[in-house]
């Protein structure tokens, strides 16, 4: 492969700390057993690549989600053999389906020594292909900066997403002369055309009354300034997507309504008063079970923006798809709103707007915890009282891992989100230790975690005490 690297003598194992290091990876998370060993000798020489103990696979892979997600950084787990990528699959969907960039790896046996079925042996690649964009296994030294190269330039490129390396203990132990190459980052930080913009602009102008849902996209392409500024010069409610899956708009705006719901009937009846739907970056109307009603209501136009293009027209037709960046669609489009309407245009907007502020976000926290609070003596604690209070009494900068599925809906009624880091949901409850961006280092940030049961969140727990800031725990 060209590069303008010189060729060096060096092992498997510390090409393969190198190459992370190239790739701008700072954090490796894992659970080591003996096909790993390779990796935890390399890494005696590489003090600046910070390793963080788990000590379960479906906890490293969730703290690396968690780190991954709140830093915007690129991140390595590494995991053993086949019954420790077993246990990591159900965090890998999780990451999957967050479109988490991670590059995930297992040390494997030798080669060649698979075919005595050693213990805790099986192929690795056909494990983790569903749950990942790529996955492939190394099978010469030489090969292991492409591979490596690959994966990280595949996770990073969106949709991003984890991938999965399978590495033979023959590799890792191998030296050779091998050239290091250099990384690739595809720029998919792009606009529509003039042309489509105009049209975009025009249709969205036309539209009587609009809504906008807003998703998990605004988080990645760092646009939550430019959706809420989206939103005033358009006229446009907002709905959070049906999963949340992080901070996609700031909830006490007068324009946000509050999540959409993963409820049919509820959702049809929420989108039955307007006629377009504009789904920014969003996972567009994704349920949880089975309904015969149908979510989206025949008379509503849809009109989609972001980078997944597999989401668009996927379960409805849209009348327009913009394959582009949010944040910079955004940035040209909210504008050009503003010009082709004319003076009359803000106006009208903050008139619609206005029209539902009895009746979003803030007002029905309000009625809502005006309802709770007698409920503060009740025995059991109420679980509504309970995430009322935990929210008034969060500090400021806050960072809340969401992943209790019996208080969600209480906790999105009540929680105030301020900004892109307050809330990270879709989650496994170890993401908890990871989700810190590097700048809360400095312990100002605290975290609380709905979980599942308390014996799950009881590692990362630990893990929390010497890594991360302030944790709050709460178990279902």
């Amino acid at each position: 492969m060209t590069s303008v690297s010189a060729s060096n003598t060096i092992s498997g194992r510390s090409a393969f700390i190198e190459l992370l290091k190239w790739e701008g990876v700072t954090h490796l998370f894992g659970n080591p057993g003996t096909t790993e060993l390779p990796i935890t000798h390399a890494l005696a020489d590489y003090p600046e690549m910070r390793y963080v103990l788990g000590l379960q696979e479906a906890i490293v892979v969730a703290m690396a989600d968690g780190y991954a997600r709140a830093s915007g950084e690129l991140v390595a787990c590494n995991v053993h053999v086949a019954p420790g990528l077993g246990n990591a699959m159900g965090s890998l969907f999780t990451a999957f389906n967050s479109g988490t960039p991670l590059i995930v790896t297992a040390g494997q046996q030798e080669q060649g020594h698979g075919l005595t079925e050693p213990l805790l042996y099986a192929p690795l690649v056909p494990i983790a292909t569903p749950v990942v964009k790529w996955a492939t296994e190394v099978t010469r030294l030489e090969d292991l900066p492409r591979i490596v190269h690959r994966a990280a330039k595949v996770a990073t490129t969106p949709p991003t997403g984890p991938v999965f390396i399978s590495l033979p203990g023959d590799i890792l132990n191998a030296f050779g002369a091998i050239d290091l190459g250099q990384a690739t980052r595809v720029d998919t930080r792009v606009r529509p055309s003039d042309e489509g913009l105009r049209a975009l602009a025009l249709r969205l102008l036309d539209a009587k009354r609009p809504l906008i849902i807003a998703g998990h996209e605004i988080v990645v392409s760092d646009a939550f300034a430019e959706a809420t500024q989206f939103a005033e010069t358009l006229g446009g409610p907002v709905y959070d997507e049906t999963v949340l899956q992080g901070a996609h708009f700031p909830s006490e705006h007068q324009a946000y309504l509050g999540p959409l719901s993963r409820d049919q009937k509820t959702v049809r009846g929420r989108l039955e008063p307007f006629d377009t739907v504009i789904s920014l970056g969003s996972d567009l109307l994704r349920m949880s079970v089975y309904s015969e009603v149908e979510p989206l209501p025949p008379h509503v136009s849809i009109i989609q923006i972001g980078l997944h293009d597999w989401e668009m027209g996927k379960n409805y037709p849209a009348e327009i798809a913009v394959r582009a960046d949010i944040k910079e669609t955004l940035r040209v489009l909210t504008p050009l709103i503003a010009e082709l309407a004319g003076a009359a245009q803000s106006k009208q907007a903050a008139e619609r707007i206005a029209q539902f502020v009895g009746r979003n976000w803030t007002a029905h926290r309000k009625r809502r915890a005006e309802a709770v609070w007698a409920k503060a003596a009740a025995q059991p604690i109420d679980c509504e009282w309970l995430m009322l209070t935990i929210t008034d009494l969060l500090p400021k900068g806050a960072i809340v891992v969401d992943e209790g599925l019996t208080t969600a809906a209480s906790l999105a009624a009540f929680l105030p989100v301020r900004d892109r880091y307050a809330y990270f949901g879709n989650v496994s409850a170890a993401a908890l230790v990871g989700a810190s961006p590097p700048q809360s280092a400095s312990n100002s940030h605290s975290r609380i975690a709905g979980s599942w049961p308390c014996s799950v969140t009881a590692a990362p727990c630990t893990r929390s005490r010497r890594y991360g800031p302030p944790l709050i725990t709460s178990c279902r």
